[in-house]
């Protein structure tokens, strides 16, 4: 992308730069670079579409599907659905799951193009404005925004990837076309120096900027907890098996670090985990300061509802099924009063009455058969039995036995009279309870022990774990736990805490135990019998993995475009 070509930006009414707190991101317009730069929205117009290119998971990419269908998270409903092709064979670089790729390196364009043919305005004709000193802050953080992007979206490049093409200047097609992949511990360690340079410059809190506040706070926009939530998740990547693969106890140390900074700048900001876990997904979770608490990025997908249609039970007025919680997932819920597993001796847990007295956050998670009033609008109890209302065989009937709740607005109605068909829905990228969890892993395979502290690192993995246990309602992790149970249950609360949010397809990978979990899915049958009793039989599902998995194949694609890209292992 070239100056002396045209420049795409987002001339939208709702716009990042026309200060809209919900900061809906709209379409591009062409327009060249003078015309751009006389004026502060056009120009913040290219930031948004910056912003456009941040990722988030409401079925998007996957004509509903969700990456957790490719986890052990839930299974689609539609058979035939692209998501299938990580686990049946037909993945490959011609068939490479290229999205990321595509939308990554196009948001790297769009910040390298305004790093370098954007800086140094002054907008002489608006000077006498009346917000001409609060538009000139703005704009004079972007270059710290477009910086911290760039740095994100190599960041899901070499999560996905390995080794990429680090591009950091604008170039030419050819320029770009001839670029070689640059080693993955140099592009973690890229990220780590951007984030370093920039975290002290781009704005704090856009909440409080005093007199260079304008009419309204820009709530959507990252800032500096944002950048270190970056760091401090690349440094856990970075130092996890499959990127740390001589397990160098330095990369632990520095993810442990990373994440305490992250953890203690929230902490002296007055952040704290929401008192609800359910309601860090309600639609007002960019506003609602009882929930903002603990957000520290949050992705704006709009006023929509296409994740209730593609993930509300078949049999209710525009439901299609969509991603279903396997049996495997809901098995991780633990029981409340014991804090123990379902299948360990004492822990309460009732075969004949399987969801009694389980974590909390499994009702706000899942729906299962008898749930009434889900959606709101639904006056039947939910039937996921053979023959069922909301059942097999129909179409998109729930081949596990569930559907998922978390995410979905229980208040919108598809239903053709229904008046709310639509509300504000937030990917959440960064939270602070994904942290406690990051920091408690790194801190325990640094200091060897989940009660271990040290000079730097003062809070045990275990207080950091019970952070997510204590807001949910369920009780600490015991203090005589062996490593290997301590590593079990933290892998467990780490399944359930961050179910569906985006997690776990990367977490088994990381980790290198897709071996473990991705081979097979468990799934529930349910009979209904004569008398009205529900026969509950499992159903394992086997999946197709082989280890070059671990890293996506480089897109043929991009490969005929590019004769320098090598291939990953595997792949070729």
């Amino acid at each position: 992308m070239r100056l002396n070509k045209l420049i795409m930006v987002v001339l939208g009414t709702l716009t990042l730069a026309s200060c809209e707190d919900k900061m809906d991101y709209n379409e591009y317009n062409v327009y060249d670079k003078d015309y751009v730069t006389k004026n502060f929205t056009y120009v913040g117009n290219l930031m948004t579409a910056i912003y456009r290119q941040v990722d988030y998971d409401f079925g998007n990419y996957y004509s509903g599907a969700i990456l957790g269908s490719a986890s052990d998270e839930s299974e689609y409903a539609i058979s035939g659905n692209a998501i299938e092709a990580f686990y049946n064979g037909s993945w490959s670089p011609t068939n490479a799951k290229s999205a990321i790729w595509s939308d990554s390196y196009t948001g790297i364009a769009y910040c390298n193009l305004f790093l370098k043919e954007f800086q140094g305005l002054t907008f002489d004709e608006l000077v006498l404005n009346s917000d001409y000193d609060q538009q000139m802050y703005r704009y004079n953080n972007y270059k710290y925004e477009a910086r911290f992007w760039r740095a994100y979206f190599y960041f899901n490049l070499v999560r996905q990837y390995g080794a990429v093409p680090l591009i950091t200047e604008d170039m030419t097609t050819d320029e770009k076309n001839t670029a070689s992949r640059t080693s993955a511990d140099d592009v973690f360690n890229y990220i780590f120096s951007e984030c370093d340079d920039i975290k002290d410059s781009i704005v704090s809190d856009y909440s409080d900027l005093g007199s260079m506040a304008l009419s309204e706070q820009e709530t959507g926009r990252a800032n500096n907890l944002a950048v270190l939530a970056l760091k401090a998740r690349a440094a856990l990547y970075w130092a996890s098996p499959l990127f740390n693969t001589n397990n160098d106890k330095e990369r632990w140390h520095q993810a442990a670090l990373y994440n305490k900074q992250l953890i203690d700048a929230c902490v002296a900001r007055g952040m704290k985990l929401a008192s609800s876990y359910e309601t860090l997904w309600a639609t007002d979770n960019w506003s609602n300061a009882n929930i903002t608490c603990e957000i520290i990025f949050g992705r704006r997908a709009g006023s929509i509802s296409t994740f209730e249609g593609y993930n509300y039970p078949v049999g209710i007025e525009g439901g299609n099924g969509g991603n279903c919680p396997t049996q495997t997932l809901v098995d991780a819920y633990e029981m409340k009063g014991t804090g123990l597993g379902i299948n360990e001796v004492g822990s309460g847990y009732n075969e004949n009455d399987p969801y009694t007295g389980r974590d909390p956050r499994f009702a706000v998670t899942v729906a299962k058969n008898g749930d009434t009033k889900w959606p709101s609008s639904n006056t039947i109890a939910l039937q996921t039995y053979y023959g069922g209302l909301n059942a097999e065989p129909l179409t998109g009937g729930t081949p596990t036995g569930y559907y998922l709740k978390k995410h979905c607005h229980s208040a919108i109605s598809l239903a053709s009279n229904s008046k709310y068909k639509t509300d504000n829905h937030t990917w959440i990228t960064f939270r602070l309870g994904e942290f406690y969890l990051n920091y408690a892993e790194s801190v325990y395979k640094y200091l060897g022990s989940p009660y271990s502290t040290s000079a730097d690192l003062n809070m045990s993995a275990v207080s950091a774990v019970n952070k997510t246990r204590v807001r949910a309602g369920m009780p600490e992790f015991p203090m005589t736990l062996t490593n290997d149970a301590f590593w079990a249950k933290y892998k467990n609360e780490r399944m359930v805490e961050l179910a569906f949010e985006g997690h776990r397809f990367w977490d088994v990978r990381r980790w290198k135990e897709a071996n473990t979990y991705f081979k097979n899915i468990q799934e529930m049958k349910l009979t209904k019998n004569a008398d009205g009793t529900i026969t509950y039989t499992r159903n394992t599902v086997s999946r197709q993995w082989d280890d070059k998995m671990y890293l996506f194949p480089i897109p043929q694609s991009e490969r005929m475009k590019n004769p320098n890209l090598t291939q990953n292992p595997g792949w070729e």
